[in-house]
């Protein structure tokens, strides 16, 4: 039962988020920007291919960025705000499978449109791929529709799937969409700086007591930075497959961490 009832609200949660105005526009823009990619790849010769692909995988993220941000700050917040929780958690439906519901549907939401997103991406390439000369073909790194990018894109998918926690703890306990963007944005940024913020102090001559605090800072921030192997793949470097592993078990630890934290908020805040 508990299984169909976490079922139930991320079903409710999917079809109200594709239903959504905002999704359809960041989704549209993304697979706008994929296509208009090409046009602007044509504007450089020999190098189109790769500049594709830099854009293609940099709008797939973004988009799914704004989806996770956006959507995922107004999950809970927005049932408050319309009072509709209080009908939610008068059911036989406990807290916990209330946020878990919450997350999967939005989980959901954004694998649907990644998928979308991906699938355009790669109609692109293979177009392009057809187009092209033999001999253009020839002096590009990686094939146009190459299966290693879909390394990148599962990356990005854990990274969105990260954020989206992030994004639901945020809406938790905060009544104010605006200061749950702000303050999930702001953990994103320090989360792709965390490298630098940990070395810290070697890279800036600053008090000790500032370094350590700000390096401590880059260790609990989540490593967003780590999830980025586009250049390599793109360029057609080899990638660490137990480094993506690593970033994959990292993401869903970091994901039950942050659902547990919203649980916890959440089962004890008071409704009036």
């Amino acid at each position: 039962m508990t299984a169909y009832r976490i079922g139930s609200v991320a079903w409710h949660v999917f079809k109200e988020s594709v239903r959504d105005r905002v999704l359809y526009g960041i989704g549209g823009f993304a697979v706008l920007l994929v296509v208009v990619s090409l046009l602007i790849g044509q504007l450089t010769a020999g190098q189109d291919v790769k500049i594709i692909k830099d854009l293609g995988l940099a709008a797939i993220e973004l988009a799914g960025i704004l989806m996770a941000v956006f959507i995922g700050v107004g999950l809970v917040s927005r049932e408050i705000e319309r009072r509709s929780v209080f009908s939610l958690l008068a059911k036989p439906l406990a807290r916990w499978e209330f946020i878990v519901g919450k997350y999967s549907g939005l989980a959901l939401t954004l694998a649907v449109n990644l998928a979308g997103m991906t699938a355009a991406f790669y109609l692109v390439l293979a177009w392009l791929g057809w187009a092209s000369p033999e001999n253009v073909r020839l002096s590009w790194t990686a094939p146009a529709a190459d299966p290693r990018l879909l390394v990148a894109v599962v990356e990005i998918a854990a990274e969105l799937a990260l954020l989206t926690a992030i994004a639901l703890f945020f809406s938790t306990f905060s009544s104010s969409t605006l200061l749950s963007v702000l303050l999930t944005v702001g953990l994103l940024m320090a989360g792709l700086l965390s490298q630098d913020l940990r070395q810290f102090g070697d890279l800036v001559d600053a008090p000790p007591v500032l370094a350590t605090l700000v390096s401590a800072v880059g260790w609990l921030v989540p490593a967003f930075s780590a999830f980025d192997h586009k250049n390599a793949i793109v360029s057609g470097l080899p990638v660490d497959a137990g480094r993506v592993a690593y970033n994959l078990v990292y993401a869903a630890a970091y994901v039950v961490a942050a659902l547990s934290a919203s649980v916890a908020v959440f089962s004890r805040r008071e409704f009036t």
